[in-house]
């Protein structure tokens, strides 16, 4: 590669080197594209070499884009990414649904199928993984994370860029672009493109790990972010791109820009366009997305010494490097196989995979009286402006719009209802009345049937007819929630309830003395606190993807007892953001029974909702007998933690059993707990099982105030139970001598 890389690169043009460092919209028929340059030049700039990656585009556009690269001088291929982040034609749960598995082999499958159903659409780039540790819910783009977690979050990390990148030499490989690098997750105030504040001890013990595992696991390639990290623009931070990422990690793909973000280090007050390129460059940023800063300003920054030849040199052998892990320079159309989205794409194994995701992606957060599973004989009235749409299953970021092979909850129960049984539907209310988000609906929402934009019946109207139905039912289902278009980029909500309209029709229903199941769309955590006093049963289905409706019934009538634990703590209302569940202790800790003068609340307990871990079945899972091999270590030694989970109902169930770790003492102030191990076990009803940690001196190790990855001898709690708050503990003493 090295040689044939500097051969090629010894025949290359400034100009041909600056366009590789240029990513253009993929669509030869959009409007404007980098700088913005009109379409009809975008065709010339490929045939001169003037572009090196495109994205956005579909199989038509993207093949026309590699042939006119062939007529350029030096026919350098070009690369084509987009936005796969849960699934292309075959849509999966979203992200933050599929962490609740708390199953990386089965993410790993999921994006194993992505890139391949991808790569047969001419795409060889997805801008997936996201990564980032998010800890406040009115952020959008939590949907498309692992949550709150950076051990759990790491290893999905790790998973999502084995499975696109498992054997490049492959056409239905991909490569992975891990975002967004750094700290996106922790925008103040919840808001998209806001400003982040933390300290480094921070970034490296709770925020940077999943980063790090992900170059670990070999990704080709991050996305630095929109947000400031020290109070420099992260696509201009040398300490991170550079410093961190590539010194002290070891990274050796290419580092791009998020969507024009080099413009907006100006807006940030740092740096005008032109400065911001040198900038950007000399940062470690290889690929200028849409902004066209590079292409045209970096002739100029070389002639004026902010940057220099081999600056330039460096970023565009990254890129050309990348291409060449890709193939494209044995094969420029490897991924350009139309017999591939035949039958490659929304298979009969790829759909039953995304229900089976489904499946295990959803969280039983509460089942008073073992209302669920509901028999298939019953008289089902399905009520909710989610019940029948198809579109808000889908999520966040979905590749394609296509929604003719989705299965709404309605037709899945419909289907699955036994056939002398009698399931009627009524969507009951819009997803809200509220007029600031009606007004934002006339964007992002507006394309969106369920918002009720062109609903003819009256609310009125809608509620009688939901009643009507309701009355004549043995159970209520309600679907209910968020939109699609109400999380995601952009989708940052101020309050993380359920919007008034729909809680006011789960009001009437309750009225009349039917037993209600809430079933829950959404891509956030949300504050359920009146939902989990008032209502029977709670199903968290997230955005469940393509097959979400099916799966959501298999659920519901038992053909799948729930196992999905929760990645994210749920709070009791929106005051208590930021919660997660590996908190620092404080000098006055919140005692139940003793809250004044600690940290703590007047007038709401300080716990979450659910906390982080959380997630009932359908059968009763009991914990007994937990041991260690040792209560005191010495060096190197490996404490086991052995404990029984016994199966005490009458459902075969699986388990997340989990291991958290608290070090008492230390030269800083440590969390609460840290999750360190997990395993899931399926056990069979009255079946016993004895469950085996190793838990070594790797486990204990964290940054200190040197941020040097240590541990120190002392104190520490090992807690084992089925979510973080309901545990059983034992206490050893580690010294490292």
């Amino acid at each position: 590669m090295n040689v044939f890389i500097t051969k090629l690169m010894s025949t290359m043009t400034l100009e041909e080197k600056l366009g590789q460092l240029n990513l253009e919209l993929g669509e030869p028929s959009a409007a404007v594209n980098a700088g913005g340059a009109k379409s009809n030049d975008f065709s010339n700039r490929v045939k001169q070499g003037l572009v090196g990656a495109t994205f956005g585009g579909e199989f038509a556009s993207n093949k026309l884009s590699q042939d006119l690269a062939m007529q350029s001088r030096l026919k350098i291929p070009l690369i084509f990414g987009k936005d796969i982040i849960h699934g292309f034609k075959t849509t999966f749960p979203i992200p933050l649904a599929m962490s609740c598995s708390w199953d990386p082999d089965l993410i790993k499958e999921s994006a194993r199928i992505a890139a391949t159903e991808s790569s047969a659409e001419g795409i060889n780039w997805v801008f997936s993984p996201m990564v980032d540790i998010a800890r406040d819910p009115r952020w959008g783009r939590i949907a498309e994370g692992a949550g709150e977690d950076p051990y759990l979050g790491s290893l999905i990390a790790q998973a999502m860029v084995k499975g696109y990148q498992e054997d490049l030499s492959k056409p239905s490989d991909v490569m992975a672009c891990v975002k967004h690098f750094a700290l996106y997750g922790a925008v103040e105030g919840g808001r998209d493109y806001n400003t982040v504040d933390m300290s480094h001890i921070v970034m490296y013990n709770d925020y940077f790990p999943p980063y790090k595992a992900a170059v670990e696991a070999g990704a080709g390639s991050f996305m630095s972010s929109f947000n400031l990290v020290d109070r420099i623009p992260a696509t201009i931070n040398k300490w991170l791109l550079t410093d961190v990422l590539r010194h002290q990690w070891a990274f050796n793909g290419f580092v791009v820009t998020d969507f024009a973000s080099i413009n907006e280090v100006k807006t940030h007050g740092v740096a005008n366009a032109g400065d911001a390129s040198a900038m950007a460059l000399k940062a470690g940023t290889d690929l200028d997305m849409f902004s066209g800063n590079f292409i045209n300003t970096l002739r100029q920054a070389l002639s004026d010494g902010r940057v220099t030849l081999n600056d330039i040199n460096v970023a565009c052998r990254r890129m050309l490097e990348a291409k060449y892990k890709l193939g494209l320079f044995q094969n420029p159309y490897k991924y350009f196989d139309e017999k591939r989205r035949n039958t490659d794409q929304l298979t009969t194994q790829n759909l039953n995979a995304a229900r089976r995701f489904a499946q295990r992606s959803m969280v039983l957060l509460k089942n008073d009286n073992q209302l669920l599973p509901l028999k298939k004989s019953a008289k089902i009235a399905v009520i909710g402006p989610l019940a029948n749409s198809k579109a808000d299953l889908m999520g966040t970021w979905v590749a394609t719009k296509e929604s003719g092979n989705v299965v709404s909850i309605f037709e899945g129960i419909k289907k699955m209802a036994s056939s002398n049984s009698v399931v009627t539907y009524a969507k009951g209310c819009n997803i809200t009345e509220d007029p600031y988000l009606l007004k934002y609906m006339d964007g992002p929402l507006s394309a969106n049937p369920s918002a009720g934009l062109t609903e003819t019946k009256t609310p009125d109207e809608l509620r009688k007819e939901a009643l009507q139905i309701a009355a004549n039912s043995d159970v209520i289902i309600a679907v209910m929630g968020e939109t699609s278009g109400m999380t995601g980029e952009d989708g940052n909500r101020s309050m993380v309830n359920i919007p008034e309209t729909q809680v006011d029709l789960l009001k009437q229903l309750l009225k009349t003395g039917k037993p209600v199941v809430l079933v829950v769309i959404n891509g956030r955590p949300l504050d359920l606190t009146w939902e989990n006093e008032n209502l029977n049963a709670i199903l968290e289905a997230w955005a469940p993807g393509i097959q979400g409706g099916n799966a959501v019934a298999d659920v519901l009538f038992g053909n799948y007892n729930p196992s999905g634990k929760l990645t994210t703590s749920f709070p009791r209302n929106v005051g208590q953001i930021p919660i997660y569940y590996n908190h620092l202790s404080t000098g006055r800790p919140y005692i139940e029974g003793k809250e004044r003068y600690t940290t703590s609340y007047i007038d709401v307990n300080n716990s979450p909702l659910y906390p982080f871990g959380y997630g009932l079945s359908y059968t009763d899972f009991k914990y007994s007998d937990l041991a260690v091999n040792k209560k005191e270590l010495h060096g190197n030694e490996d404490l086991i933690v052995t404990t029984t989970i016994t199966n005490m109902g009458k459902y075969a169930g699986e388990e997340v059993v989990q291991l958290y770790v608290q070090d008492v003492l230390a030269s800083i102030a440590r969390p609460v707990k840290e999750l360190k191990c997990f395993k899931k076990i399926m056990l069979q009803p009255g079946e016993k099982k004895e469950v085996n940690f190793t838990v070594k001196t790797s486990d204990l190790m964290f940054y200190n105030s040197d941020l040097k990855y240590t541990w120190e001898s002392g104190e520490f709690n090992i807690f084992v139970g089925t979510n973080s708050r309901d545990v059983n503990s034992v206490k050893v003493n580690w010294n490292k001598n």
